[in-house]
């Protein structure tokens, strides 16, 4: 657990330091690619020195990650106000409201964290995906279609410079799951395509325009939402390919992408019997997928989030307490809840499982 709180805080810090710099403008020729990920390899004694600080419980509350929203009143202020000051969470995701509105409050719940706060922010197709009053891109469908990866680098840059203006050091993007069953209720237009190769350029391009602005990527939902039928957030979809065939498939943008140093995963809440047979497991509650073949067999060291915690993919089947320990234990480094007041839920019995 120590290992998961450290990675945590110190990507806060290095995120902090990422987003106080002067905007820049896009420089139109393409930006060569890391050889080495901006956020490993660098040593802060300010991280130690945060984590031996904190108590058991400020660091169980480190693993979590709440919904914030800049169009609501002042309870819900207040709410995350609460949470921040007394639950001493890890970090906010932003979902409805505007730019300046989510700016300010930001700065508000930044100066009041102990530890900063990681700020994070669903931009698959930029800031217009939450935001009003801001700039939407295609989806990534039709991104598909664009055979100059360059192009996609520089959307990539974009949003990750608007991302940086705004106080936001991550993106819940981008989406890594192929288009191949057009029955799917959710995942359609979010993906690239049906093309394990074409999908795989396009998530690297894009993923290396938004890490040239030291913003951190999540490529999701591991280990593949496309191939199905159901939307995770109402029921849990069943994912019947084989090992072999996910790993020529659906595997194959992620191990492109970690070549060039992706720095995180969403796992999906998907059952994939022929991965893990445990009835009803979703694989973000599974050590065998997240453990076994996104840590070891492909040798992903960044962060893993889960998708959010109170989607009915895996709370019909586990009660609060019990889901969070079995993704901890699975290998899950944050746990990210949609609702503001399901944290508190979700926070205190974990509490009591987790010691």
């Amino acid at each position: 657990m120590k290992k998961i709180v450290v990675w945590i805080v110190f990507i806060s810090f290095l995120a902090l330091i990422s987003a106080s710099r002067e905007a820049r403008s896009i420089d139109v020729a393409p930006l060569p690619n890391f050889e080495n990920n901006p956020f490993e390899n660098l040593y802060s004694p300010w991280v130690d020195s945060v984590f031996n600080s904190l108590t058991p419980d400020q660091r169980i509350g480190q693993l979590f990650f709440a919904a914030a929203y800049s169009n609501l009143g002042k309870g819900h202020v207040d709410g995350i106000i609460d949470l921040v000051t007394k639950q001493h969470i890890g970090g906010l995701i932003f979902f409805q409201g505007g730019p300046v509105r989510q700016a300010l409050l930001t700065n508000r719940y930044q100066r009041l964290a102990q530890t900063p706060l990681l700020i994070a922010l669903d931009a698959e197709w930029g800031l217009g995906m939450r935001l009003d009053s801001t700039f939407s891109f295609p989806r990534q469908m039709t991104l598909g279609a664009i055979q100059d990866m360059s192009l996609i680098r520089q959307m990539g840059r974009e949003i990750g410079r608007q991302c940086n203006l705004l106080g936001v050091h991550l993106s819940f993007s981008p989406v890594a799951d192929l288009n191949n069953n057009p029955l799917n209720p959710v995942i359609g237009t979010r993906s690239f395509g049906e093309d394990p190769q074409i999908v795989a350029k396009q998530c690297v391009a894009y993923m290396s325009g938004l890490q040239d602005q030291r913003i951190l990527t999540t490529a999701k939902h591991f280990p593949g939402h496309g191939n199905t039928s159901v939307d995770s957030h109402y029921a849990l979809p069943i994912v019947n390919d084989s090992y072999e065939e996910l790993d020529a498939l659906e595997w194959y943008p992620y191990k492109e992408m970690l070549k060039n140093n992706l720095t995180g995963v969403m796992a999906g809440h998907l059952h994939v019997p022929k991965l893990d047979p445990t009835p009803n497991l979703a694989a973000s509650l599974s050590k065998r997928v997240l453990t076994d073949i996104l840590r070891d067999s492909l040798q992903f060291n960044g962060l893993i989030y889960t998708d959010a915690l109170n989607m009915r993919g895996v709370t019909d089947h586990f009660r609060s307490g019990e889901l969070e320990v079995r993704a901890l234990e699975a290998g899950v480094d944050v746990l990210p809840l949609e609702y503001l007041s399901a944290l508190a839920i979700h926070l205190r019995p974990l509490r009591a499982n987790w010691r």
